[in-house]
């Protein structure tokens, strides 16, 4: 699979149905690990075949302009996705702006992975999609995100309450964001 772009410890592959087998066996590696901190999902989204389902969606999405979702895998290992980051729901006009997502193999976590991954991928955004903001809404509790995403350069704004449904409670969620602003 060739890589759409790289930092230095990762490539980022677009996501495509052909991923789906690596993207399933990402998600069952990473299942408990994941759970605190993520809605709760069907079975059938650990398999193979519900990860072929959401990668053609991504795809069909890409293709749009609507969203971009990388699968990242290191160099040495060019078959074992090792975490996921995404800028999702973009809006153009006066608002240029997207929602980032991100996620990391639980075996990487404390290395770095997770604030590389978000740095190079709000770089991609602002160069060749022109956004101006990206935005990023992470758990209070979820202290580990809040860090990489500030290491990235994101700035806390505020607090949405019981913003998103998250292993099946309201939870509230910090809001976090990077200005691509020359100023």
């Amino acid at each position: 699979m060739r890589y759409v772009f790289r930092s230095a410890r990762l490539y980022y592959l677009a996501a495509q149905p052909a991923l789906a087998e690596a993207a399933a066996a990402f998600y069952r590696r990473n299942r408990a690990a994941f759970a605190p901190f993520d809605p709760v999902q069907p079975e059938e989204f650990f398999s193979a075949g519900g990860q072929r389902e959401r990668l053609s969606r991504d795809l069909a999405q890409a293709e749009a302009g609507r969203s971009f979702r990388f699968l990242l895998v290191r160099p040495g290992q060019p078959g074992k996705v090792v975490g996921l980051v995404g800028l999702n729901e973009i809006v153009r006009g006066a608002f240029q702006s997207c929602f980032l997502s991100y996620k990391v193999d639980a075996a990487l976590w404390g290395r770095g992975y997770g604030s590389e991954a978000i740095e190079a991928v709000t770089g991609w955004g602002f160069r060749v999609l022109g956004l101006h903001r990206i935005e990023a809404n992470i758990m209070p509790r979820n202290l580990a995100s809040r860090r990489a995403a500030e290491k990235a350069g994101y700035e806390e704004e505020g607090l949405s309450r019981h913003y998103l449904r998250i292993n099946d409670r309201w939870e509230d969620h910090l809001h976090l964001v990077r200005l691509n602003d020359p100023e």
